[in-house]
C-alpha cells in the first residue's frame, strides 16, 4: 500500500502538536493530509426540568460552535504554510456517533494519524480509534508522546501470529517494509500445529515478504511468562525499530474490554509507533 492521503484528527480544545506531526509525516512521503477538527456536542435536555437548562445548553452550543470556526481558521493558516496539499473539515457530533463520523472521512484517505494529544483522551481516543479501524477498512497509525514518527522507517517489527488481522496489516505495510533496512518477523510462543503457523513458524510469511523485496529476519521468541504485548515491545528496543506493524482486535472488542488482550495493551502503552489494521 502506498500512502498518498493521511488524515489527522483533532480535537478542538488540544494543541497543534498532534496536527504539527501529521504534516512532518506528509511531508516526508509527499502525501495529502486531510484534517477533521471536531468538538462533541451535548444531548439536549430532556425531561421535566429541559425548560430550566435549554438556555445553558444553546449557549454552550454555540459557545462550541464558535470555537470549532476559529480552530478551523488556525489550523488553515498551519497547513497553509507547509509544503503539502490539504484540506480541512469541522465536524459536531454526539458522542455516540463520534467513531461513525471518524470512520466515514477515513474510508477515504489511506490511513489515519491518532496522535500523543488524543491517545492521552482516554474517552475520546477509544471512539476515534475503533471508528477509524473498524468502520473504514483502513489502518491507523498510533504515535506516542516522545517519540518520532517516520513512513521511511529503518527497522521495523512485524508482530506475527498467522491470523487474519496481521496478514492485513503486513499487506498495508508492504511498500514501508520494502524500503526498510530490516523487517523482523516477531512470533511470541508460535503455534507450530497444521492449522497455525505449520512446522516452521514464519517461513511463509517470509517467503511472501521476500518476493516482494523485503529483507526479513524471523524471530521466535518465548514470552516466559511475561505479557505478549511487553514482549513485543522490549523485542522491538532490543532491534532499535521505528515502527511496529501489528493487527489488531484479533478478539472481539468486547472480550478486550473486559478480559485485556494485546491490541488494547499496545494502544494504552504503544511505546513506539504503531501501524495497526483489522
Amino acid at each position: 500500500m502506498v500512502f498518498k492521503s493521511l488524515l489527522s484528527v483533532v480535537e478542538v480544545n488540544q494543541s497543534s502538536h498532534d496536527l504539527k506531526m501529521a504534516i512532518d509525516m506528509c511531508s516526508e512521503i509527499n502525501a495529502q493530509l486531510c484534517v477533521t477538527v471536531f468538538g462533541v456536542a451535548s444531548l439536549p435536555p430532556i425531561g421535566d426540568y429541559a425548560l430550566g437548562t435549554a438556555e445553558l445548553w444553546l449557549k454552550e452550543r454555540q459557545q462550541t460552535l464558535a470555537a470549532i470556526d476559529k480552530r478551523i481558521e488556525e489550523v488553515e493558516t498551519l497547513v497553509s504554510h507547509a509544503d503539502i496539499s490539504a484540506s480541512v473539515i469541522d465536524e459536531y457530533p454526539e458522542l455516540a456517533k463520534l467513531g461513525h463520523i471518524i470512520g466515514r472521512h477515513a474510508r477515504y484517505t489511506d490511513a489515519t494519524i491518532i496522535g500523543p494529544d488524543l491517545l492521552a483522551n482516554e474517552e475520546l481516543r477509544s471512539r476515534v480509534i475503533e471508528g477509524a479501524l473498524f468502520e473504514s477498512g483502513k489502518p491507523i497509525f498510533l504515535v506516542p508522546h516522545g517519540t518520532k514518527p517516520t513512513l521511511r522507517p529503518k527497522q521495523v517489527l512485524l508482530a506475527w501470529d498467522s491470523g487474519l488481522e496481521c496478514t492485513r496489516a503486513a499487506r498495508e505495510a508492504l511498500d514501508i517494509m520494502a524500503c526498510a533496512e530490516e523487517v523482523h518477523v516477531t512470533m511470541i510462543d508460535p503455534d507450530s500445529s497444521t492449522v497455525a503457523s505449520g512446522p516452521e513458524p514464519g517461513a511463509d510469511i517470509a517467503a511472501y515478504l521476500a518476493h516482494h523485496g523485503v529483507k526479513i529476519t524471523v524471530d521466535r521468541i518465548p514470552s516466559a511468562n511475561y505479557a505478549v504485548a511487553n514482549v513485543i515491545k522490549q523485542h522491538a528496543i532490543d532491534i532499535a525499530a521505528d515502527l511496529i506493524v501489528m493487527g489488531g482486535y484479533g478478539h472481539t472488542r468486547l472480550r478486550e474490554r473486559i478480559f485485556g488482550g494485546v491490541t488494547r495493551s499496545m494502544i494504552d502503552d504503544p511505546g513506539l509507533p504503531i501501524l495497526m489494521a483489522h
